[in-house]
């Protein structure tokens, strides 16, 4: 009877387990379908916006100047600091000068004798006249002495011309200034034979304010810009004649490689008359003002351009992190009222503050998903989240950040307090 007992326990738990198994089983089967990911969406941001062409730049000084040896003599001083200001006629060398102080002289000494020699022919050819008024001289001495004065003269006048050569042989020793700004460094040192048989360079000054910056402008926008302007000018009645007078209202904006944006402000100063076959471009030259004894730019420098062709009302901007990209393009996720994804194609624009233009593909009103875009797949729902896309802004962001920052300061400040 024990054995029995004990085998009818045993029958029991097996088959409790399986009841228990089978029941198990039967609810692992059921699909339960996953909630919807969740995402963040925002309306595109509705504002006027400039459209601007954008250009890579080069730096090039206002005015530079070659000082040269023009004469040729030992470089006996040197009367600047290299890398100062200095002011047009300031003296910047000095060539030994006795060499033409004693030709100043020599040519002084030519003019005096001319000048007596002329002295003597005048009376001479007096005296010859009155005798030969007198019917006491021959007219040959008359002829004769009216040739003599008029050699005089320019015998005269030939010294003279070489008097003011030397005079100004001997200037040229002092070598100064030809325009102001920012002087280089001496290129021949002190104790040098200069200027014998070329202009010998001494040194260079370069005027850095204001500042010319050169760049080219493709055939596809200048096309685009001369469109713009024939109808500006149908539409505003402009007189073609003072074409040159508007070029000073036409902005330029530019920045460096370490600036962010473009915080220095010029205009449009000049534009070739004729497309460079070769490169399919126009260069053009912006003018900017460039002040201080230390500068922002100088000559060589590559910076970035965008000048404004238009001004458009009503444009739609969302942030880039909305914006994918696959095999068919860029593209935005919107979702629509039932919560479900919309794939959109778009083509974008420009970016102000953060935010790119959208040019097309997308409505006023759509929510895009701003966060969570790898979540969301196009026909699927989402359970979305709304915020505003002004708070996505680069300069929302930008104080967002320092208020965080100075928040978690504060905070270490009163820990350090209470400790």
């Amino acid at each position: 009877m024990v054995r029995i007992s004990h085998w009818k326990a045993w029958a029991l738990s097996a088959i409790l387990l399986l009841v228990w198994m089978t029941s198990g089983c039967g609810r692992g089967n059921e699909y339960v379908e996953p909630p919807p990911p969740k995402v963040t969406i925002a309306q595109p941001l509705e504002q006027e916006v400039i459209d601007y062409l954008e250009f890579t730049g080069t730096t090039r000084a206002f005015e530079e100047a070659e000082v040269r040896a023009r004469v040729s003599g030992f470089l006996e001083s040197m009367h600047f600091t290299p890398g100062a200001v200095v002011e047009q006629g300031d003296l910047l060398f000095i060539i030994d000068p006795r060499e033409y102080e004693a030709q100043v002289h020599a040519a002084e000494a030519e003019v005096e004798s001319a000048k007596a020699q002329l002295q003597r022919a005048r009376i001479e050819l007096d005296r010859a006249q009155r005798l030969f008024e007198q019917k006491a001289g021959a007219e040959a001495e008359v002829v004769k002495w009216r040739g003599e004065r008029d050699v005089a003269k320019a015998a005269v006048a030939r010294a003279k011309a070489r008097l003011e050569r030397a005079r100004l042989d001997l200037s040229y020793t002092k070598v100064t200034a030809p325009i102001t700004g920012r002087v280089s460094r001496n290129y021949v040192d002190l104790g040098n034979l200069v200027g014998e048989s070329e202009p010998t360079l001494l040194t260079t000054v370069t005027r850095y304010d204001p500042m010319y910056v050169y760049f080219n402008l493709n055939e596809r926008d200048l096309l685009k810009v001369l469109a713009m302007y024939r109808e500006e000018t149908k539409e505003n009645n402009v007189d073609p004649a003072t074409e040159s007078e508007r070029k000073a209202e036409i902005p330029l904006f530019l920045g460096l490689a370490t600036e962010e944006g473009y915080p220095h402000r010029g205009t449009y100063d000049f534009g070739e008359s004729s497309v460079d076959p070769g490169t399919g471009t126009l260069q053009l030259r912006g003018v900017f003002p460039n002040p201080g004894p230390r500068p922002v730019l100088v000559p060589g420098l590559f910076t970035r351009l965008r000048m404004p062709i238009e001004e458009r009302a009503n444009a739609l901007l969302v942030t880039e992190r909305a914006i994918g990209a696959d095999q068919s393009g860029r593209y935005l996720l919107a979702v629509n009222s039932e919560d479900v994804v919309e794939k959109r194609l778009i083509r974008m624009g420009q970016l102000v503050d953060g935010l790119r233009v959208i040019e097309e593909g997308l409505r006023p009103g759509e929510w895009v998903v701003v966060n969570g875009l790898q979540r969301a797949r196009p026909g699927a729902k989402v359970a979305p989240e709304r915020i505003d896309m002004s708070s996505l802004t680069a300069s929302a962001l930008k104080a967002a950040a320092e208020a965080e920052k100075e928040k978690t300061a504060a905070a270490e400040r009163e820990e350090k307090k209470d400790n």
